[in-house]
């Protein structure tokens, strides 16, 4: 391979002559050999809205000449397209300010800025300074966070709210359809009393509709943007209304809610925005793990379990048992729940360790908010396309345990009282017998009496589910 010698304040170092990244960014690569996760694609794409926004309003401001604001905005616009991926090889476990990434963008602006006017990667004097020209008013300090922030809203608009959507609004529908199926509710994992499927499947809908609504709320805390704070927001080197204005061209360029951070201490110092956010998220995944583990029991079986609904059979489910189904969607979306839980544990210790003026976990907390909010959304739509919008009541199998369910008796408590009722329910279950057999022999109340009064569709209320 052939190198180039690119120099920075430490000294010389060799760099692959046709790469357009630099000495720190090349430092990076040899210092920080761990793992192979590089710096999440959203968060590079995001300097590219960044650098671009920041040099602009530099011009404005009159501190940056018109034709470096347009070289620079030209590649981070390449950028932004995807057309320089391969030049962001940096792991996300580096610096926990995220500096050498931030100069690895800066960097691959720089050089790429320098080839597009007809220079050179060899050259020794270019167009465009790394720091002085593509990182001017700005420090790493305040450009990861204002990055981390673009890519996380982002990944939230465009994965996690759609996602939990769709989900929602498909057992709404299911809800609807299902609404005079009577079968037997559960409690502690044995028969209670009746209640509709549609009611069951209404409380999912519920479920999914607040943890969007805690969604948005978090999304609402974590629009502030810390550039302008530069190194430890004070604002040291930036023109007066950098911030402001920096902040407005952000919002306008992503079509978001950006605005500066009211606090930029706050801003660089801590991370408790995504934190709460990220909590949200993990609200979410807890609401998924529940609806997932109680589509995969309903529809158990299928002659040895509960059996109540039937699931779509996507694939074979097993390389020695002929014939075997499993609910491998709900399988899927429950893993990836058990994971975004996991995340919130390091997203938490990460927002804790904030010392002093700067966090220094920014890496870690941004790549577990992007996978969360990105596996989440995508496990919702994948068991929502391949699961729940064919899920069917299996009539014949609700009704046997409907029938056959001793917690029927509750409906008695009123007519007889409770301890007349238990012994009907105990004498049943010890003799085999049904409820009614159980209550004539006993002599409690008449057959014409038990059926007045123990009506399964009765017993389910006259509930409004609000839809």
């Amino acid at each position: 391979m052939e190198y180039r010698i690119e120099k920075d304040s430490i000294g010389e170092v060799k760099v692959p002559i046709h790469r357009y990244w630099a000495a720190q960014t090349q430092r990076s690569l040899e210092n920080f050999k761990i793992g192979n996760q590089t710096m999440p694609i959203e968060i590079i794409r995001a300097f590219g809205v960044l650098k671009k926004c920041a040099a602009m309003t530099n011009f404005e401001l009159g501190v940056l000449s018109e034709e470096k604001m347009m070289l620079i905005s030209q590649v981070c616009d390449e950028i932004i397209a995807g057309e320089l991926d391969d030049e962001f090889p940096l792991v996300i476990w580096q610096t926990g300010s995220g500096t050498q990434s931030n100069m690895n963008v800066n960097e691959v602006i720089a050089n790429r800025g320098h080839v597009i006017t007809g220079g050179k990667l060899t050259d020794t004097e270019k167009v465009l300074h790394p720091n002085d020209d593509v990182n001017k008013s700005q420090s790493s300090n305040d450009t990861f966070p204002t990055a981390m922030t673009i890519a996380v809203y982002k990944q939230m608009v465009d994965f996690a709210i759609p996602g939990l959507q769709v989900l929602k609004d498909t057992f709404k529908k299911k809800a609807r359809e299902f609404k005079d199926i009577v079968k037997i509710g559960r409690t502690h994992f044995m028969d209670a009393t009746p209640l509709t499927l549609g009611q069951e499947f209404s409380g999912y809908r519920r479920q999914l509709e607040l943890s969007i609504v805690a969604l948005e709320k978090g999304m609402d805390t974590a629009t502030e943007l810390a550039l302008g704070g530069t190194a430890v927001g004070t604002g040291l080197n930036t023109p007066k209304g950098y911030d402001v204005l920096v902040a407005k061209k952000i919002s306008q360029e992503m079509a978001m809610p950006f605005r500066t951070a009211e606090n930029k201490f706050e801003a660089l110092a801590a991370h408790d925005a995504m934190v709460e956010l990220h909590g949200a998220l993990k609200r979410a995944a807890v609401s998924c793990m529940k609806i997932g583990n109680d589509i995969r029991m309903l529809s158990s079986g299928p002659r040895s379990g509960i059996g109540e609904i039937i699931i779509p059979s996507n694939e074979p489910g097993s390389s020695i048992m002929p014939g075997k189904v499993n609910p491998t969607q709900a399988e899927a979306l429950t893993m990836v729940c058990a994971q975004v839980m996991g995340n919130d544990v390091a997203v938490s210790v990460g927002g804790s360790n904030g010392h002093f003026e700067l966090n220094v976990f920014k890496p870690m907390i941004a790549t577990n908010l992007l996978q969360s909010a990105r596996i989440l959304g995508q496990a919702c739509l994948s068991f929502n396309n391949n699961c729940v919008v064919g899920i069917e009541p299996n009539h014949a199998e609700i009704k046997n345990k409907l029938d056959n369910s001793l917690m029927l008796v509750t409906a008695l408590n009123t007519h007889i009282g409770y301890d007349k009722a238990a012994k009907i329910a105990k004498k049943a279950y010890n003799d085999n017998s049904t409820l009614k057999a159980a209550a004539l022999e006993l002599g409690y109340l008449t057959a014409e009496e038990f059926d007045a009064w123990v009506r399964p569709e009765e017993m389910c209320g006259d509930i409004d589910l609000g839809f």
